[in-house]
């Protein structure tokens, strides 16, 4: 499969990632004031869900779901949602937002007794849902981006990656069973 996956050297400006796809979404906004990113999100994403490659994913980031496209994205058309990272089924990366800026992709959440997660976290959507194996592809990228964000968030390591329902458990199941931590380094 063909993959956009960064290699090295990796360009970070402005923090955005000058190597890979970048598509800026208006679902973001600054960061509260003396904020330092200590959390990396990993969330699951598909949509219709279960569906892959639709572009659904794109046009939810970027405010431009078509009404009547299926019963479920109608129910989304008012939603205002960000990730500052896609990963996709075949590895291809896009950024949505900015490191720099708070993207939406938390909602109400709390990580060690400190709520809206959003604040001080960088959020990876994974194209997949709890029923599907992810790709060897996207571990390849997510790990290579992975290292990217450690290098330019020195407070971010791998002891900040956690899944979106560690910051909202009972709300929240993604990335699902089937993410599978020790591909990215991670014990659970």
């Amino acid at each position: 499969m063909k993959s956009n996956a960064p290699k090295h050297p990796i360009v970070l400006k402005d923090g955005w990632v000058e190597t890979i796809r970048n598509i800026a979404s208006p679902n973001h906004d600054v960061r509260p004031e003396a904020i330092i990113v200590t959390l990396i999100v990993i969330h699951s994403i598909s949509l219709p869900p279960g569906q892959f490659e639709s572009g659904m994913v794109e046009n939810f980031f970027t405010n431009k779901l078509p009404a009547g496209a299926h019963p479920y994205i109608d129910e989304l058309l008012e939603v205002k949602v960000s990730a500052h990272f896609f990963v996709g089924r075949s590895g291809e990366i896009t950024q949505f937002v900015s490191i720099n800026n708070r993207a939406w992709h938390a909602g109400l959440s709390t990580w060690q007794e400190q709520d809206n997660c959003n604040d001080f976290s960088v959020g990876i959507e994974i194209e997949g849902s709890d029923f599907v194996p992810f790709t060897e592809e996207q571990y390849s990228s997510l790990n290579e981006l992975l290292k990217l964000l450690f290098d330019a968030l020195p407070s971010c390591g791998p002891h900040g990656v956690v899944g979106h329902s560690d910051i909202a458990p009972g709300r929240k199941t993604d990335p699902g069973p089937l993410f599978d931590w020790a591909k990215i380094g991670i014990e659970r």
